[in-house]
């Protein structure tokens, strides 16, 4: 793909945004914030919006003043070339960030850099017409898109960054003045001299040195010059004191800069994963009247387990906690600071917010516990979940329970407890060995520990260990109870397997359900709703005959299309439709393709539509969305016009619900939904695979099936016992959990 076409579609690249970038930001309340001016946080953008495209790239840049404040400051890493140009690079080794490897193969240097020996490729060695003709950018961590390193994205100058933009803030960051002084080249002097063709609203420097050197040429100025903390046992060059030490004489700060910039750990210390209680820094920064920005703020780094993955949680707790406010964020994502700042912060968390879109957990909130236990419901509720689920399953005893799986491997420590020999397979259920909660009782089931889920992603990411076997499991019975005594919308039963347990087992789990439903007072309930939820229409169909209950058609595969006589069929027998994120916005190398029309076609039908499953976790989501929940919850619901979202994390989707920013006349950048297929324009051709096989179209052959078998009498005799070769299974199986509990826990030490 050309430059110029690269840059045409740069331009279209959510064009609604570009609409919007006049409008102010939301209005605030008229308490101040906690900052040492009293006005909102500065949202800085590290390299652009370098979360997704080369970071200093035209458009990481370009993106960034598109989707954020209106006041974003550009951050720029200033290094210089052999002949003296400034240039934005995020590393002052620039094989780290750019193509140089293939340009100038074999011209490797090694220097000194802080006193330690490094080989690299470095600016000091080129020119800038070399390096403006023969490399491009790359992305500067490896486990983002490799996708936008084509040959698009030249290195730009300091100049060129600033007049191609022009941006409220521009923020220079010199790392590195001690190495180029060695290679009798000036950072002093660039600095200097820039500043008078281009408006530099910010310098930072980890040397105290360079700062000083230019502070009597800034005193008069508008530019603010900031000292930047490194870690705190790292040694400062030009006084030969740790960082740490300098944290403790702020007066001496306060002689040369205006602000500090220092790590977010240096604020929020975190200790095995969890949040220790916040430093005193920032109060004691503004008590010497200098500001405080935080830095390594990034949607796709490691979190808090606090967080719970997502990003909008940590960006309040640095802007608006009660105690302070940092006076900006430095960010790899500066969308999600400017929707943290601009539309969630000074919530009123009283308030439900809008109604759209409702709000069902799916197996509570079983991102921060097990799922299907007491803990996760009730964390669900708190979350400001609308509806509550339970996927029944039944024991041996035929109690109807809630519990993440018919497969007790699934969610529970089946496999290390006296029953890991009960393992089975059984075809009609799944191909893989299993523990099914029809083999044991209820009694004997609640003697098991549950299990907390941690989605298999491209690389691992730990929920909450400290939960990880936290809770207890409970009955449909119970949970119904539960419901009942709390302030919700009502209740969602998920039933599937019907036809196998009353063929096989013996177990009605209709008649069950329908029971533990009259007997639990929802027979006449006004205030709560009951959804019946399974993808097995002859399970609605019998509810729809016995009951007045809501149900809930699930599509269980992705769908491209849906035509009218399916509609109509799933009319027949349920109220609305449960349907896959991908059957909405299908994806080709996690950039969205394009938009379908399953959601439209069902709501002409009054069919309403709730898409799952959302998750926190950034590896889940398309790169369209900027690994930020909140801004693929947004998309879902402004662009897919969804109803209603099923997810993990209740709280994320009830938060989004609350934003200041819905209610206003104009939508702020920041909250547009993504435009789905435009991302995808800007990947360069040859990383294109071939087209993949489109999602199927839903007929009416694939909805319809035969109605329930009647419940076998005889079933239960015919239950399948465990033989020695699935005995064996079973004890393999319990080995092999146990050993891959051991090495997450040695991983996740390591990860510490």
């Amino acid at each position: 793909m050309s430059i110029i076409r690269a840059l045409f579609f740069l331009c279209v690249l959510h064009s609604v945004v570009t609409l919007q970038v006049s409008a102010q930001r939301s209005t605030k309340k008229a308490s101040a914030w906690q900052t040492l001016s009293g006005n909102e946080p500065l949202v800085i953008a590290r390299g652009g919006l370098s979360g997704l495209f080369p970071d200093s790239s035209f458009a990481a840049y370009d993106m960034a003043m598109r989707t954020s404040v209106p006041n974003v400051a550009l951050w720029c890493d200033v290094q210089l070339t052999k002949d003296g140009i400034g240039i934005c690079m995020p590393d002052l080794r620039l094989d780290n960030v750019t193509s140089i490897e293939f340009a100038s193969p074999n011209t490797s240097s090694t220097y000194l850099v802080n006193g330690v020996s490094t080989e690299g490729w470095f600016s000091v060695d080129y020119d800038m017409d070399f390096l403006q003709k023969n490399i491009f950018l790359t992305r500067s961590i490896a486990s983002r898109t490799e996708r936008f390193d084509g040959n698009m994205y030249p290195v730009l100058a300091v100049e060129d960054v600033a007049s191609q933009n022009k941006p409220s803030g521009f923020w220079l960051n010199v790392q590195h003045n001690s190495f180029f002084t060695q290679h009798n080249l000036s950072m002093r002097s660039y600095v200097l001299s820039v500043s008078k063709r281009v408006v530099v609203n910010y310098i930072s420097s980890p040397e105290v040195g360079f700062l000083r050197g230019i502070a009597a040429r800034f005193k008069t100025s508008k530019t603010k010059l900031v000292f930047r903390f490194l870690g705190a046992a790292d040694t400062e060059p030009s006084t030969n004191q740790t960082y740490g030490s300098l944290l403790k004489n702020l007066t001496f700060i306060k002689m040369f800069a205006s602000g500090i910039l220092v790590p977010k750990s240096y604020i929020w210390p975190v200790t095995a994963g969890y949040l220790l209680p916040h430093t005193s820094v920032v109060l004691d920064a503004h008590k010497q009247g200098l500001e405080v920005y935080a830095s390594d703020f990034a949607n796709d780094a490691t979190f808090s387990y606090n967080y719970s993955y997502n990003p909008l949680s940590e960006y309040l707790s640095f802007v608006d906690n009660g105690d302070f406010s940092v006076d900006g964020v430095l960010s790899d994502f500066p969308i999600t600071a400017s929707a943290a700042i601009g539309c969630f912060a000074h919530m009123n968390n009283s308030s439900s917010g809008q109604d759209n879109p409702t709000v069902i957990s799916h197996k509570g909130a079983s991102g921060m516990f097990p799922g299907c236990t007491d803990l996760a419901y009730n964390q669900a509720i708190a979350d400001g979940a609308n509806y509550i689920d339970c996927p029944v399953q039944m024991t041996k005893d035929g109690v109807p329970v809630c519990l993440r799986s018919i497969n007790l491997l699934d969610g529970t420590d089946v496999a290390q407890s006296a029953f890991g020999s009960l393992s089975v397979i059984i075809p009609e259920i799944q191909e893989n060995p299993g523990i099914f909660t029809f083999n044991l009782t209820w009694e004997e089931i609640k003697t098991l520990k549950p299990v907390i889920s941690n989605p298999s992603f491209d690389y691992q990411l730990f929920r909450n260990p400290a939960n990880k076997n936290a809770g207890s499991f409970v009955s449909l019975a119970e949970f119904l109870t539960l419901a009942l005594s709390k302030p919700l919308s009502g209740v969602l039963i998920n039933i599937e397997h019907a036809a196998y347990l009353a063929d096989k087992q013996g177990l009605g789990i209709t008649d069950s359900v329908i029971d533990i439903l009259n007997k639990s007072g929802y027979k006449n309930e006004t205030t709560q709703e009951v959804i019946i939820q399974s993808t097995n229409k002859a399970v609605l169909t019998v509810f729809k005959a016995q009951s007045r209950y809501k149900r809930m058609y699930m599509v269980d595969e992705d769908i491209s299309f849906i035509d009218d006589s399916s509609i109509k069929d799933i009319k027949s027998f349920a109220d609305s439709v449960a349907i896959g994120k991908e059957s909405i916005f299908p994806s080709e190398l996690l950039f969205l393709t394009g938009s379908t029309k399953v959601v439209p076609r069902l709501h002409s039908f009054n069919l309403s539509v709730y898409a799952y499953l959302f998750r926190n976790e950034f590896v889940s989501q398309a790169w369209d969305f900027f690994s930020d929940p909140i801004v693929e919850i947004n998309s879902y619901v402004m662009g897919g016009e969804i109803d209603g979202v099923i997810t993990d994390f209740p709280a994320t989707a009830a938060s989004y619900k609350k934003s200041r920013c819905l209610t206003g006349k104009t939508l702020p950048p920041y909250m547009m939904p993504a435009q789905p297929g435009q991302l995808l324009e800007l990947v360069t051709a040859q990383y294109l695979p071939p087209a993949e096989t489109p999602n199927p179209i839903l007929t009416d052959a694939n909805v319809s099936e035969p109605p329930l078998p009647p419940v076998s009498k005889q079933a239960v005799s015919n239950a399948p016992t465990p033989s020695k070769s699935n005995a064996y299974i079973g004890k393999t199986a319990g080995f092999y959990f146990s050993c891959f509990s051991m090495f997450s826990a040695s991983l996740l030490l390591l990860i510490e």
